[in-house]
């Protein structure tokens, strides 16, 4: 809490209050609301209490708070932060007594009950059991109270700001690999376009394999492109680690066509592995057993290490 005086006038609102002994002596639930006032795209009210604060056993002080005025415009889900003044006038000096405190109004969605949104709702008042003195409020050569009036303002500047984003990452302590293979049929008639398995599991997560028969990037047109891609088309935030091997099967011998990697793939766009996996010329010789009765074996096999998502 910090004291000072300033010549400045408020900034948001003012409040000016004749006959103030009447308001002291015959104020409802011994508090006076004002009227609402925005500011920072939220709308406050001042709550005065010209006896003190009862309810905080507050005796010879004025009590003085900032308020929320419109409850339904803090969301859950939403923290508000805020520096709020509060002023008196010293109508002799023509100058403003300025009360200052840091706030930090919160609404948070994990919020369960109706106990507990009450508890809330308390939080949505902050200001000054112990604003002024009574006896320095009236005594009248401070300027505060001046034949029965005083003016009383406040100014408040906001910052809004979500809920931190961040993400959580899990590594597998276990990690299991899965694999898949896909037979691709007359092969010599698939095309210059893109190819793509169906989808198949591996770590709780889909993939699939996309291959350019003819090529793509730096192999295009004299090397087949095989890539392996995530196919969770609804998880665009995930990131997830893996460990992974695609392959070209020799269904002849066992001198299969390898291509490993470890990375981590972002769905559902990104594909990793190789634009120059295997060129034409290999691919179609007789010996090799890559591609026999115009079949081609593509096997992919992928060990998920860690998954990164949202929090």
């Amino acid at each position: 809490i910090a004291r000072s005086t300033s010549h400045v006038p408020p900034a948001h609102y003012i409040v000016k209050i004749k006959s103030f002994s009447v308001l002291a002596e015959k104020a409802v639930d011994e508090k006076y609301e004002s009227g609402a006032f925005e500011a920072g795209g939220y709308k406050w009210k001042l709550v005065l209490y010209p006896n003190g604060n009862k309810s905080k056993n507050v005796q010879d002080h004025i009590s003085l708070y900032l308020a929320v005025a419109d409850t339904s415009s803090v969301t859950l889900g939403w923290e508000v932060y805020a520096v709020f003044r509060l002023f008196l006038l010293d109508q002799n000096q023509d100058n403003y007594l300025v009360v200052q405190e840091n706030i930090a109004a919160e609404a948070r969605s994990s919020l369960l009950d109706k106990q507990l949104h009450n508890r809330w709702l308390l939080k949505l008042q902050w200001g000054f059991d112990q604003f002024i003195p009574l006896k320095a409020f009236n005594d009248a050569s401070n300027g505060y109270l001046v034949e029965d009036t005083c003016i009383f303002g406040a100014e408040v500047f906001v910052k809004e700001r979500n809920i931190v984003k961040g993400e959580c990452l899990s590594m597998e302590k276990y990690a299991y690999s899965s694999k898949y293979v896909w037979k691709v049929e007359n092969f010599s008639k698939l095309g210059e376009g893109r190819q793509e398995s169906q989808v198949f599991s591996a770590g709780n997560h889909k993939w699939m394999i996309r291959l350019y028969p003819m090529g793509n990037g730096f192999g295009d047109g004299d090397h087949l492109s095989l890539f392996l891609a995530l196919a969770d088309s609804a998880v665009e935030a995930v990131k997830v680690y893996a460990d992974y091997s695609l392959r070209i099967l020799d269904q002849v011998g066992e001198k299969h066509k390898s291509f490993q990697g470890k990375a981590w793939f972002l769905a559902p766009t990104f594909a990793l592995g190789s634009q120059r996996f295997l060129s034409m010329s290999k691919l179609n010789e007789p010996e090799t057993g890559f591609l026999v009765n115009d079949v081609c074996l593509v096997e992919a096999e992928v060990t998920v290490l860690g998954i990164s998502e949202p929090l």
